[in-house]
């Protein structure tokens, strides 16, 4: 379809949705939206149905509304501890991001003798959505078939288990539950079926569909009976008719696998700058030659832009940008452990229609042992917002307590929240750019964390393919990594042997779990080190029990002051401007 053919077709979509009023060219397939509307979220909406479109390449979303203003990023000078205190001139892939999607490439690419280099603006790796999220690996079956997404969450949740092998990453293949309740069809659907036939749709119909989708995707599925079902989920809803179970879903954890990727990435030669802030990317003659940072340039013969919801901005940087990012938050509750067993699967309450533009989220069990309830899916213009109000967790607990009418509410400890990266196309952007040695990663939001390690071998592919520079085997490669002694899960006579060379694994400091002053010690000095109270609790977990850090927090600290050889007055909760003390009181 031409260009010409394209925009009338987006025009006239608009139009019918009350937004006449926008200017819409084509070029190359790509759709620019620009004008005025009421609110963000007539925008968002505007940029949406155009890129429901099949003819539609991508959307570029440049609608404003009255009064509306740039988001600004949060300044700090950055904490002088915290990253070298020089710099790379130069390398010859440059990764911006330093989420599970970044920290995955770097470490593919690191099988390789090149100059590899991942910046981040954060103090640590998974800071972003890699860090908040549930830890589920997705199975696939609620992408759309012709989907980027699609084929790289089924190629890539097949390759967690080598993964994590190789990584020492925690990985459960509990499998996942569809639920289909009374509830399921949504009253306009259910009141059009005659009542004789809805024990025949809830019990037959919707799981052949469902289970037929899957054989078509390549995913394990089978039907789990009510009795079944009730034998195994207890504590779900009576009204509960049976179950879709896709045994291929599974939970780990997110930012423990950033960590283990970035580790290993930097085992093998990778460098992390942290607190490293892109700022401009130079171009000469349609080739990317610098990237301007708040440190410094450095001249990059390849850059990979895995920024997460910032990858618009940084393809803007280069002048290849064929897409938007418009924010989309999920919030979640987490559970105290001792409420473990409550469930043993992930569970999921099938509806119909589903949600447009969400999979619903869930319950589940992280690998730690924690019931999460969650995500919600909340459109918003802020790229940082990451708040949980009331409102939210009232209908979270709203939700998923039609399946789970007998959650423990009371146990809920803490709550989080992550924002998403989606763009209008609402699917993976992955691929070269009309800028030479410029490569895009945007557009990485759920089933991102599954499809993290098929999207690392793609985004390798794609560096081969530029030819940009002679890319040998690294013959000192090594895909492992040993994670340190997880003191708590060893036997008592595991705990004696380690304490006995290193008496500092006999000093408990979180009790909540059980995390050891040798943990805390070792997570300082790992390849890519630990140097905030919430980088030692990613690693660690010294932070994340039912206290969350009342008891160890201050412990915590001063053993970062005694590590870093530091003053008190620099440790910060989560990197510069979070500062924990600032002077004394007496």
């Amino acid at each position: 379809m031409s260009d010409e053919s394209i925009r009338e077709k987006i025009e006239k979509t608009l139009s019918k949705k009350g937004f006449g009023v926008i200017k819409v060219e084509v070029r190359e397939g790509v759709a620019y939206l620009s004008g005025e509307l009421e609110n963000w979220d007539e925008i968002v909406h505007a940029g949406l149905a155009a890129g429901k479109l099949k003819s539609v390449r991508e959307v570029v979303n440049d609608i404003k509304y009255p009064e509306m203003k740039e988001e600004k990023e949060q300044e700090f000078e950055s904490a002088p501890y915290a990253i070298p205190k020089e710099i790379p001139s130069k390398c010859d892939v440059l990764i911006v991001g330093g989420g599970v999607t970044g920290c995955a490439i770097a470490r593919e690419l690191s099988r390789y003798s090149l100059d590899i280099i991942l910046v981040e603006k954060e103090s640590d790796v998974a800071c972003g959505a890699s860090r908040a999220n549930n830890g589920m690996v997705h199975p696939g079956i609620s992408t759309p078939y012709h989907s980027l997404k699609r084929a790289l969450n089924v190629k890539g949740n097949a390759m967690y288990d080598q993964v994590c092998k190789e990584l020492e990453v925690p990985l459960d293949r509990c499998g996942m539950y569809v639920v289909v309740t009374d509830d399921t069809f949504a009253p306009k659907i259910k009141n059009k079926i005659p009542k004789f036939l809805h024990k025949f749709a809830y019990n037959t119909v919707v799981p052949s569909v469902a289970i037929n989708k899957a054989k078509k995707y390549g995913i394990p599925a089978s039907k789990i009976s009510r009795e079944q079902l009730l034998k195994e989920e207890p504590n779900l809803a009576k009204n509960a008719i049976c179950a879709i179970s896709f045994p291929t879903t599974a939970m780990t954890c997110p930012y423990k696998l950033t960590i283990a990727y970035a580790e290993n990435a930097a085992m093998n030669g990778a460098k992390f700058l942290l607190n490293t802030k892109v700022t401009g990317i130079k171009v000469e003659n349609g080739e990317v030659k610098v990237v301007e940072t708040n440190r410094g340039n450095i001249t990059a013969k390849c850059v990979i832009n895995a920024a997460g919801v910032y990858a618009d901005k940084i393809a803007k940087m280069a002048g290849a940008c064929d897409f938007t990012i418009h924010p989309r938050k999920g919030s979640m509750l987490i559970f105290d452990s001792a409420e473990k067993g409550h469930i043993n699967h992930i569970l999921a309450q099938l509806n119909v229609p589903t949600d447009k533009y969400t999979k619903g989220g869930g319950a589940s069990v992280s690998v730690d042992g924690n019931i999460l309830l969650g995500p919600t899916a909340i459109e918003q213009e802020s790229r940082e917002n990451v708040t949980v109000t009331r409102e939210e967790s009232s209908r979270i607990f709203s939700k998923y307590c039609q399946i789970l009418p007998n959650v423990p509410q009371r146990s809920v400890i803490t709550f989080f929240a992550g924002v998403r990266a989606p763009t209008y196309k609402e699917d993976f952007v992955i691929g070269p750019t009309k800028v030479k040695g410029f490569i895009n990663v945007a557009g990485i939001q759920s089933p991102g964390l599954a499809s993290a390690p098929a999207i690392a071998e793609m985004v390798v592919g794609i560096v081969k393919d530029s030819k940009l520079f002679e890319m040998q085997t690294n013959a000192d490669f090594n895909p492992t990594r040993n994670d340190g002694h997880e003191f708590r899960k060893l036997s008592h006579e595991e705990q004696q042997k380690v304490i006995e060379k290193n008496p500092h694994y006999g000093n408990v400091i979180c009790r909540c779990e059980t995390i050891t002053e040798g943990e805390i010690i070792d997570a300082i000095h790992r390849p890519v080190p630990a140097l905030t109270m919430d980088a030692i609790k990613r690693r660690t977990r010294a932070g994340m029990g039912r206290c969350q850090s009342g008891f160890c927090g201050p412990r915590v600290a001063e053993i970062l002051v005694r590590e870093l050889n530091v003053p008190i007055t620099s440790i910060t909760k989560d990197g510069a401007g979070s500062e924990v003390f600032f002077g004394k009181t007496k």
